[in-house]
């Protein structure tokens, strides 16, 4: 198995592959060599392009590289690689869990798990944001049918359901988002949940929802769940967010339960971020996720 990194922004994508079994040493520590390959998607400057819809600012723009992400990881999926999305805003969630969808479909004839890990709750549609960005809408798009630009992406949709979609982390939502949280029919773990059962009995239930009947857990991991303290490089950061050990620990889970299928990680914003401190962070939680131990 491969694992496959795409950076993409609403902006530019580009990908990296490489074989699962690099995460893991042999027995006397050392770790196998690989040759990465690697393709780019160029994305464009949204000051150069047309806005066209106020309701959903830049859709075509963000479509056309949320189906290259598609096809890439499905790609990668296709070469019995394991997908590792890097962005870019978490729009990018679009085409990479339906890419995750279509192969649990395709290869197990069971639907995909989702764990959702993010401050937002990404489920406004244009009817329902109040400033149009779309970057709030790719989980309403994976569940259901708006912004069609982003749920047509792929062969079939929904691309998740509600029984197999657990957000966790959340802590900042619209009031209209609210109410489509609520009567989605999704799993939802807050941060007073966090707060009061601690991360690792929360992990423990949500990967159990996520994994329960599908072919596998796609982790999409919204780099700003984690406090600004320790994550400053983001496009919306929210207070009151992930601690270090908390945000390792749900990707020391998600490798212990041995169900991930393919991983985001989003709002990793260089231009945003101070000495490095998001990407390097980004960096380490991968390693995390792909099994990389303590001791």
């Amino acid at each position: 198995m491969a694992s496959l990194w795409t950076l993409a922004a609403a902006g530019a994508a580009s990908t990296w592959a490489r074989p699962r079994c690099a995460s893991r040493g042999s027995e006397n520590g050392s770790r196998r060599s690989v040759t990465p390959s690697s393709t780019k998607a160029t994305c464009p400057i949204p000051e150069t392009r047309e806005l066209r819809d106020e309701h959903k600012k830049y859709i075509r723009d963000i479509a056309k590289v949320c189906q290259k992400v598609y096809q890439t990881s499905l790609g990668s999926f296709d070469e019995g690689a394991m997908p590792l999305v890097l962005g870019g805003d978490h729009s990018i969630g679009a085409g990479s869990v339906a890419a995750a969808a279509e192969w649990a479909r395709r290869t197990k004839d069971l639907p995909i798990g989702l764990l959702w890990v993010d401050a937002h709750g990404d489920m406004n549609t244009p009817a329902t944001s109040l400033s149009g960005n779309v970057h709030g809408m790719p989980l309403a798009s994976l569940l259901g049918p708006e912004p069609a630009e982003l749920s047509k992406i792929g062969s079939f949709s929904p691309k998740v359901l509600p029984a197999h979609t657990v957000l966790v982390g959340i802590r900042n939502l619209d009031e209209r988002e609210k109410i489509a949280v609520r009567d989605s029919g999704v799993h939802v773990f807050t941060m007073k949940d966090i707060d009061r059962q601690g991360i690792a009995s929360v992990i423990e239930q949500a990967v159990n929802l996520a994994g329960a009947g599908t072919a596998g857990v796609h982790v999409s991991f919204d780099i700003d769940v984690c406090d600004p303290l320790i994550a400053p490089g983001v496009g919306t950061p929210v207070k009151g967010g992930l601690d270090y050990r908390e945000a390792h620990m749900v990707m020391e889970m998600v490798a212990d339960s041995g169900l991930l299928t393919s991983l985001d990680l989003v709002e990793v914003n260089p231009t945003l971020d101070v000495r490095n401190t998001t990407a390097q962070l980004a960096t380490e939680l991968a390693l995390s996720a792909l099994g990389m131990k303590i001791l």
